[in-house]
């Protein structure tokens, strides 16, 4: 709120128009309106000074603008040079870092293509040890059937009787084929494993390789849209913080050394699965040809078992060819001997009636007279020859006896032998399963263009 006595001076005329006033407070209305008439027309002391500060203050007003220009004139040197520096530094680290991220960006692609090359090499690695684990696989299932027919040849040999039931060179041999076969499965399932686990390998090095892949694939998009920004382009702007230093940032070297491991490791478990490859290579031939040597050798052991065999059977044959012979000779004597000895029945008859007849001699007539001699002779002499061939007819019924005997020995045998031989041609019926089927006019021609050689050769 404004003083009275100021807004009052200020306009004298609207005294009137003023509410009314005390007394004191208009004496001192009144006084203070003389106060001011007062000042106004006193007249105030004012500082003199001489010419030699006038030209004292000329001279410093002078030297002082010249000062302040050359002061200027040296600040505006110093920011056209720092202008200009700061204008070069600006673009020259802005080129520099721009060549960085040319630099940058050819690393990664160098780096790019040879995970590139090692991706493709490992893909084709993965192939071909997949490839090589099939055909092991394939050889560990035709393994089935060579074992099958071992089993089936030592059963069907087991059907043999008596003496034929002998552990000759057949059953060694089979036996042999069966622990040939057995380590062979066991060292193809060793392979395939092995093959399985340098797979997984593989498989790992490979998603390493794809995953540095995609993250290179990033990057390298990242810094080439970094290398095509300009001043101009649109969506730059102030960033917060665009110094700090990320999490998990790593050095150029453990960038690189990254790398080169996923690269390395690759290399290493490619080297790892030729390796085996080529020592699934050298089994699967190695195996066919313990498998063939053995599969002769059996073979072998049967064909000359069998003709064992049939020599056996012959020479049985033949015995019993001279054993019928001699025992149907032999039943001819005996019924000559029995024949002879009833032949000896009327002699003695008679030469014994003639001593009883001459008993009846009266007398003197009863001497003991040549014919008495002659006819106790006769009778002595029959009845040790009857007494000669009935020993012979036992021992003519023995040799009977055991010809027959030997016969039925031999009949016997001579079945064993039939039946030996019918199991041993069975194991030859059977084991003529692993002959190698005859080739087809499309595997002739691939044996005679050496692809089915070239097959191979990627197992090695």
């Amino acid at each position: 709120m404004p003083h009275a006595g100021s807004c009052l001076c200020s306009n004298p005329e609207d005294i009137a128009t003023l509410p009314v006033l005390t007394s004191e407070a208009l004496h001192i209305f009144l006084e203070i309106g003389a106060r001011k008439r007062r000042m106004a027309t006193e007249v105030k002391p004012s500082t003199r000074y001489q010419p030699a500060d006038w030209f004292t203050s000329n001279y410093a007003i002078s030297t002082n603008a010249e000062r302040q220009r050359d002061a200027s004139h040296q600040v505006r040197q110093e920011a056209r040079h720092l202008r200009n520096e700061t204008d070069n530094k600006t673009k020259w680290d802005q080129y520099d870092n721009t060549t960085r991220l040319a630099d940058r960006i050819d690393d990664i692609r160098k780096w790019k293509e040879i995970l590139e090359r090692s991706l493709a090499d490992i893909d084709q690695e993965i192939s071909d040890l997949s490839e090589a684990k099939e055909e092991a696989e394939r050889s560990l299932a035709a393994t089935n059937t060579p074992l099958e027919v071992t089993v089936e040849c030592l059963t069907l040999r087991d059907g043999r009787q008596k003496i034929d039931l002998v552990q000759d060179g057949v059953e060694a041999e089979l036996h042999q084929e069966h622990s040939v076969i057995k380590g062979i499965r066991k060292q193809l399932q060793q392979r395939v494993d092995e093959s399985f686990e340098q797979l997984c390998l593989l498989q790992e090095a490979r998603q390493q390789i794809v995953a540095d892949l995609q993250d290179k694939n990033i990057a390298l998009g990242i810094d080439i849209d970094q290398y095509n920004l300009t001043e101009k382009s649109p969506g730059i702007s102030y960033k917060p913080d665009p110094c700090r230093v990320p999490k998990g940032s790593c050095t150029p070297q453990n960038w690189e050394d990254f790398s080169r491991y996923n690269k390395e490791r690759a290399d290493a478990e490619m080297r790892s699965s030729t390796r085996l490859r080529e020592a699934i290579h050298h089994t699967l031939h190695q195996t066919d040809n313990d498998l063939a040597a053995q599969n002769n050798a059996t073979d072998y052991a049967t064909r000359k078992r069998q003709h064992e065999m049939k020599k056996a059977r012959d020479e049985d044959e033949w015995q019993k060819k001279n054993m019928e012979d001699e025992i149907a000779q032999l039943e001819a004597d005996i019924r000559a001997v029995e024949e002879a000895i009833r032949a000896k029945i009327a002699p003695m008859k008679l030469a014994q009636t003639r001593l009883e007849n001459r008993t009846y001699r009266p007398n003197v007539e009863l001497c003991r007279d040549a014919p008495q001699y002659g006819l106790t002779d006769e009778v002595k002499q029959l009845e040790a020859t009857k007494a000669a061939l009935v020993e012979k007819h036992k021992q003519a019924r023995h040799a009977l006896d055991c010809l027959e005997k030997q016969l039925h020995n031999i009949n016997d045998d001579l079945a064993l032998k039939n039946n030996s031989l019918m199991l041993d041609n069975r194991c030859m019926d059977v084991r003529g399963k692993l002959k190698p089927s005859p080739l087809s006019t499309t595997d002739k021609n691939l044996a005679l263009t050496g692809m089915s050689r070239e097959s191979s050769k990627v197992l090695a």
